[in-house]
């Protein structure tokens, strides 16, 4: 059977199975009688049969990730202005807002640790000693000129006294901005990280400057879901945004068993920032990601799914804010990202994209000094901004990059087992 009798069997296949499970697409297009051209199409061919993987090629927004305006690599740079305690773990910045211009400078709010020690588990840890890198943390705040060098300013919300919302805790922070005052969303610990999962429900702080005093309301604005509902446990990352008028906030749970959580994010709309919060009867809306990360571009929302799930690693779009689609696969993204959205709460249906932002690393050092630190991330996924060197498809590591993700101690005694049953064999 030659390969050309073999491919029109594998479409009569393809054209059984369509006819049995509804599927249109393939059956109504005509039989290929060419090849496929040299030069890529821009558009979809519409005169000739098509591959599922083509077919996918031509669901992004461009055929080639360079003509993809949601298609960026990511560079990073050094922030100054920040000190760390030698790297000790006793000092820790991490999980950053969404940065804001105001008052001529920009504006960054963050989850802060100043502990005796470095974190020590759940068993260990008491009033003093945290459980995790996040555990006994404030909210604090810096400001830049240019992005680059911070200043810290210092606490912008502090642990509240028991017995109120993040007495323990308060972490994760967003910024909004809303008829000129400004509101703060948090995740609120009631006890040590680990204890009892991550139980945070969302709190919110609002001031009349982004300098603050803030003034926590004292009550949870996003509640846990009830009990069997997939964010019964924690509504982590609360990221707000202004969309068609009403208040967007995306966040994530952590659900489907212990220790092998799934991570996916749902949807909360509201038209005050107080609440009351009505979650989207979509969600979860986006089924992967480790964080909340979105920015409105178009007419529509764009996120960056980073870490976990199916679909990590993707950057997506959803014209309408809550179906996301696939937009882009990139490499090396932002962990837990705040990017600068000079429109993020008035796009008005246009929304133009963003070019850098704060993130972190959380593997700074040793694990016994765990510690989380800021860095710059920037790139190009702006309908402002055309800068090919970030729009490249390949990135080129030094060896030593890999070697760092080699074998455990497990894997390698495993091996060393299956490598004996084979001599034993011969």
């Amino acid at each position: 059977m030659n390969f050309k009798t073999q491919t029109k069997l594998g479409y009569l296949l393809l054209l059984i199975l369509c006819s049995n499970f509804g599927c249109q697409s393939i059956k109504d297009q005509p039989e290929n009688t060419s090849a496929f051209p040299f030069i890529l199409p821009k558009e979809k061919p519409t005169d000739r049969m098509l591959s599922r993987s083509m077919e996918r090629n031509y669901s992004y927004s461009a055929p080639r990730p360079e003509h993809n305006e949601l298609y960026s690599q990511f560079k990073y740079t050094e922030l100054k202005g920040f000190d760390y305690n030698d790297h000790d773990g006793t000092i820790s910045r991490r999980d950053p807002s969404k940065i804001i211009f105001e008052n001529g400078q920009y504006y960054v709010w963050y989850t802060k640790r100043h502990t005796p020690t470095s974190p020590k588990g759940a068993k260990n840890c008491n009033d003093t000693i945290p459980s995790s890198d996040w555990d006994l943390s404030d909210i604090w705040y810096a400001t830049s000129k240019d992005g680059f060098t911070w200043k810290e300013q210092g606490v912008a919300v502090p642990r509240p006294p028991k017995p109120n919302v993040g007495w323990r805790s308060v972490t994760t922070t967003d910024i909004l901005k809303w008829k000129g005052k400004f509101y703060l969303y948090y995740q609120g610990f009631m006890e040590a990280s680990g204890k009892r999962g991550d139980d945070c429900p969302v709190a919110v702080s609002y001031a009349d400057s982004p300098d603050g005093p803030w003034t926590p309301a004292n009550k949870i604005v996003i509640p846990n879901g009830k009990e069997g509902e997939w964010d019964q446990y924690s509504i982590h990352d609360p990221y707000p945004l202004v969309y068609k008028g009403k208040i967007y906030l995306y966040y994530k749970s952590d659900f489907d068993g212990d220790p092998n959580l799934v991570r996916m994010q749902g949807l909360a709309v509201a038209d005050d920032p107080l609440g009351p919060f009505e979650k989207h009867p979509l969600n979860p809306i986006i089924t992967s990601g480790h964080e909340t990360t979105l920015f409105p571009f178009k007419d529509g929302i764009a996120a960056l799914v980073i870490k976990d799930g199916n679909e990590h690693f993707t950057i997506q779009y959803a014209e309408d804010g809550v179906n996301f689609e696939i937009a882009s696969i990139s490499s090396l993204m932002p962990t837990a990202a705040g990017p600068y959205i000079p429109d993020a709460f008035d796009s008005n249906g246009n929304g133009r994209g963003i070019t850098w932002g704060i993130s972190h690393f959380v593997n700074a050092t040793t694990w016994s000094h765990n510690h989380s630190i800021l860095t710059r991330f920037d790139c190009d996924l702006s309908l402002d901004v055309d800068d090919p060197d970030m729009k490249k498809t390949f990135e080129y590591w030094k060896p030593e990059t890999y070697y760092k993700q080699g074998l455990t101690k497990k894997q390698k005694e495993r091996i060393l087992k299956e490598n004996q049953k084979v001599k034993v064999s011969k």
